[in-house]
């Protein structure tokens, strides 16, 4: 990709595509682009039984009375499919092996039954540790987006990258 403040990264897991990209295949302000996926009241509900009991989450019937106005997905339930999302697109078979944490995450619009979410994440920094030569270190940007151009979701990441040839 030439401009990597220009490039776009599209990858789409819409057939059950899996894309691979290497450490040095990132380039600060990349976007990469994921998805699209669909939530099912099923989905939401099994997450939330196993994970995030809270009876919006898991009581159809109470949520349509609540302050939401009906069931909605857990926000971990939404990390969870933006990290698949961003495996698909772009950590699948890299050299990461992790991340330290995240920075702020924040979920901005609730996901409800029915919604069809995609990725975008901005690779907002690419380097190399300086006091560890075999440490790639990307920081980037997500936002998650339903199918009316909401933001549902955005956190701030790092990932880490095994350089050392050996993974």
């Amino acid at each position: 990709m030439s401009d990597g403040r220009r490039a776009v990264a599209r990858r789409s897991h819409l057939r059950g595509e899996i894309h691979d990209m290497k450490f040095a295949d990132f380039k600060d302000g990349m976007l990469i682009k994921a998805g699209p996926v669909t939530v099912t009241e099923a989905e939401i509900l099994e997450f939330a039984r196993k994970y995030d009991p809270q009876w919006f989450h898991t009581d159809p019937q109470r949520a349509s009375e609540g302050r939401w106005g009906g069931l909605i997905a857990s926000g971990w339930h939404t990390c969870a499919l933006a990290m698949r999302m961003a495996v698909e697109a772009a950590l699948h078979d890299s050299e990461s092996f992790g991340s330290p944490g995240l920075g702020e995450v924040r979920w901005r619009t609730p996901v409800r039954p029915g919604d069809t979410l995609r990725l975008e994440a901005r690779v907002q920094g690419v380097r190399t540790s300086s006091s560890r030569p075999d440490l790639g270190i990307i920081t980037w940007a997500w936002t998650v987006y339903n199918q009316h151009d909401e933001g549902v979701l955005e956190l701030d990441a790092t990932s880490l990258f095994d350089l050392s040839g050996e993974n």
